[in-house]
């Protein structure tokens, strides 16, 4: 259990926190319509006749975007509803034409779900925990108004009007804005392996509405405010932590948390209020007369759970089990889809380059995936072009390191170049000088150079003073420019000094 706790002047109080989190549904067209769903298009130029709520403009359900919602559904081990509708949420605003939304109130596609946010010592969970979904529902998006054009107008853009949403609301399981973050980057992993959604979330794609209330340990829950449309995972934690804390001072004044919608403004950290939290009867829901009910065959929902890939859990417990992966390698590995595609991509390419099985080579493909090439990559900035970084050139670079060809600051001095000017490795390595040297006979006759010059410290070593060692090896590495095979220096030293 977390420990997280707001310390209070009158003693410790206990966050509670749920989301609903609205995730755009990777689609070509509109939920309800053949308008295109492409981001950045120029304000007014997506929008159809139906999404304008033109008279006499009829409905028509867009069977990928129920197909996404369906996916997504099974990845987080949900009940999937064979029988679903539609419902019209009754409200009037600028940025919605019909003057009602279309979504699912009573009867969502999706049902009870859940995942798991792993533990994480520094975050402060201290164990795996599972989170609780209570349902997802398909629904249309509103427009957005612009109030920033022009003196004394707003103005409107419908390109997001109709666009397909997935609302996965969550039970009020978290106890921390640790929790709640690693919750939504657990979704937003899984929404991009299942490709349901691109969890663009600085594009609006995926945004998330935090609620919050604040309690006595272990007694009922208090009264929740929530904050709408937080575009980040920072975001959703400084929400929580500022109305965790906001809620309690007004408690231990004697004051009472009013239920209410609020915003965020991200300049301040700070939240606002923005209108009193409506109920559902507020909206006047009633069935869509223009919809019938949804009926999923048994045809489709194989043809769905036969599409999901393998997902991050399971994933990351074949690189554990299969690969010999550490956890953490395993975790940083699957966090991301391209980063997993990128190490599963090298790996076959280096196993392949050095007749190894994936296992055994495995880690050290890893640790170059996570630590070698990003690290490279980003010191070069500007200078380096990803497109030179092909797997079949980064292979080549770890199989002349795995031959004892290069060393591992050689291997980035190639990988550099390489980035840089899309040359092959072992064309670096010839003509830039950067092999290791291997020759025995080379690297004797520097060891007895410098064993015969530093007679006092052979005596010192042979008489006890083991740490020595390190000396020798340091002057031989010296007087061959660092190009020694470090293996070799080692075993010759050992020879000699024995």
């Amino acid at each position: 259990m977390s420990d997280y706790r707001i310390q209070g002047a009158t003693g410790e109080w206990e966050v509670v926190i749920g989301l609903e989190v609205h995730a755009q549904v990777t689609s070509n067209a509109k939920l309800f319509s053949g308008a295109s769903t492409a981001f950045g298009a120029e304000p007014n130029t997506q929008v159809s006749l139906i999404d304008a709520a033109m008279p006499g403009m009829l409905p028509v359900p867009n069977r990928e975007c129920l197909r996404q919602a369906v996916r997504t559904g099974m990845a987080i081990d949900a009940q999937i509803n064979a029988w679903s509708r539609f419902d019209r949420k009754n409200y009037f605003y600028a940025d919605l034409p019909q003057g009602y939304q279309i979504s699912q109130l009573y009867h969502p596609i999706v049902g009870e779900g859940q995942l798991t946010i792993e533990a994480d010592e520094k975050a402060g969970i201290p164990e795996d925990k599972i989170i609780g979904v209570e349902r997802i529902h398909v629904e249309q998006d509103a427009g957005k108004l612009m109030h920033d054009q022009h003196p004394t107008m707003s103005y409107v853009d419908l390109n997001r009007t109709g666009v397909a949403l997935m609302e996965i609301v969550s039970r009020p399981d978290m106890r921390s804005p640790a929790e709640a973050g690693a919750y939504v980057r657990k979704l937003r992993s899984i929404l991009r392996y299942v490709g349901s959604c691109d969890g663009n979330m600085e594009e609006g794609s995926m945004r998330a509405d935090v609620n919050v209330s604040v309690r006595r340990p272990g007694e009922e829950f208090g009264t929740r405010t929530e904050t709408k449309n937080v575009n980040s995972v920072r975001f959703v934690m400084q929400v929580i932590e500022f109305e965790a804390n906001r809620q309690v001072d007004v408690l231990e004044s004697g004051g009472t948390v009013n239920q209410e919608t609020r915003l965020f403004d991200p300049g301040t950290g700070t939240t606002r209020t923005m209108r009193s939290k409506e109920d559902a009867h507020d909206y006047r829901y009633f069935p869509d007369p223009d919809l019938l009910p949804v009926e999923l065959d048994q045809a489709f929902l194989d043809e769905c759970r036969a599409s999901l890939p393998e997902l991050p859990d399971a994933k990351r417990a074949r690189y554990t089990g299969e690969l010999g992966l550490s956890d953490y390698n395993a975790r940083e590995l699957t966090a991301e889809v391209e980063t997993f595609a990128r190490f599963e991509t090298l790996l076959a390419e280096t196993a392949g380059a050095l007749g190894k099985a994936e296992r055994d080579v495995a880690t050290q493909v890893a640790n170059w995936s996570l630590s070698v090439a990003p690290g490279v990559m980003k010191a070069l900035g500007d200078e380096a072009d990803p497109a030179h970084a092909t797997a079949a050139r980064q292979a080549a670079i770890l199989r002349m390191q795995d031959a004892g060809e290069i060393s591992g600051g050689q291997a980035k001095e190639i990988y550099e170049i390489v980035l840089k000017e899309g040359r092959e490795p072992d064309e670096i390595a010839g003509t830039e000088g950067l092999k290791q040297v291997s020759d025995t006979g080379a690297i004797e006759a520097e060891v007895d150079a410098i064993l015969a010059a530093n007679a006092d410290k052979v005596e010192q070593y042979r008489g006890g003073k083991d740490k020595l060692f390190g000396f020798f090896v340091g002057q031989t590495m010296k007087a061959m420019q660092g190009k020694a095979n470090p293996a070799v220096v080692n075993q010759i030293l050992k020879a000699k000094l024995a």
